[in-house]
């Protein structure tokens, strides 16, 4: 039973106003100045800080763990919120954590406390209320397997309410009904996990391969988390400041759903959709004939993909949001070219474009 929406109650907050720009909260590292710039530590904080600005008629940016954003060379002039909300509680099988945790914290605690379900999301950058926002998904598990609820603050009616997951909008390909929309803000998560050492079925060949066990099995949680951190190391998705490749917002391009897939894409693989067909992206990009690494020898070179990973556009150091939406469209437009099929971003774009 969830409880009742109720409207926020307001209150008085000190705040202190920290000049930043989004190159230094950003995983890719571009981007602009971050206009007024506020930390906020508590749910309470990040509502009052929201509605004051909402008040003023000021536009406001929430910013969790920055990995999935990209922000123009101009910034963003209005109130940029980031989230460092930070409490988190195991209590049985679920699992409650604010929404500015860091996502692997979570998984890593709950593995501690015997409890699977989150093992094949592990290493994934960013913060625990991203999580929600495009259902997170990775080797076989996606966040609405395990989601139970989340709190929600609603800028439109002031009020505070949880949601569970059938409220969310899960279902087509990385959607949910907080992606395309400023309106709510998620305060906090909860996840129900599964009092268990062993993890759920393996489904992706690549991890079952990676634990020398058939899809379908199922292996130790801690073996499955080793496995997904080696793949995902092994790939540049494990965010060090030395590695350029991991200077990204991990997969830049979302996987296409369509209606109807083109001719001229008939040889590509298709996964069925609650939306249509979806075709990997990663498929499209290396038969359009980009592969890993391609770019660095392409325009002034401070733009390339990953050459661990054909979905990762990288900042190859000193790259301006303004070189990424160059280098991203002239990716796109090679794809569209070949395959009949045009890419669209799965990270969020704020004050720039590709097209």
């Amino acid at each position: 039973m969830y409880p009742r929406a109720k409207p926020y109650q307001s209150f008085q907050v000190a705040f202190i106003t920290v000049h930043t720009t989004f190159s230094a909260i950003t995983t890719m590292r571009l981007g602009g100045p971050a206009g007024e710039y506020e930390v906020a530590h508590s749910s309470e904080q990040l509502i009052a800080l929201i509605q004051d600005a909402d008040a003023q008629g000021k536009p406001v940016l929430v910013v969790g763990g920055g990995s999935n954003l990209i922000v123009g060379d101009q910034g963003f002039d209005g109130l940029v919120v980031g989230v460092a909300t930070s409490g988190l509680s195991i209590e049985g099988e679920f699992v409650r954590v604010q929404a500015g945790v860091d996502w692997d914290t979570v998984v890593a605690a709950s593995l501690e406390a015997g409890l699977g379900g989150l093992e094949a999301l592990s290493g994934i950058p960013g913060s625990a209320g991203g999580t929600p926002v495009q259902n997170v998904g990775a080797y076989g598990t996606l966040t609405s397997d395990v989601l139970h609820d989340v709190t929600v603050f609603d800028r439109e009616s002031g009020v505070v309410e949880r949601w569970g997951r059938d409220r969310c909008g899960f279902g087509s390909h990385r959607q949910s009904a907080f992606k395309h929309t400023d309106r709510y803000v998620i305060l906090d998560v909860s996840f129900r996990l599964t009092a268990d050492t062993r993890s759920r079925p393996i489904r992706y060949s690549g991890l079952a391969e990676r634990l020398g066990i058939e899809i379908g099995d199922v292996a130790s949680i801690d073996e499955v988390r080793g496995a997904v951190l080696s793949l995902r190391g092994e790939r540049g998705m494990l965010l060090d400041e030395e590695n350029h490749d991991t200077w990204s917002v991990g997969s830049f391009f979302i996987n296409p759903v369509l209606a109807e897939v083109p001719d001229k894409a008939h040889q590509a693989p298709r996964y069925p959709d609650p939306a249509g067909i979806k075709l990997p992206a990663a498929w499209l990009i290396e038969h359009a004939g980009f592969s890993r690494g391609y770019g660095q020898d392409w325009g002034n070179g401070r733009v390339a993909l990953s050459t661990q990973h054909t979905l990762a556009v990288t900042n190859r150091g000193g790259a301006t949001t303004a070189d990424v939406m160059k280098f991203a469209a002239h990716i796109r437009d090679g794809v569209e070219t070949e395959f009949g099929v045009r890419l669209g971003p799965e990270c969020r774009l704020v004050n720039c474009e590709f097209g």
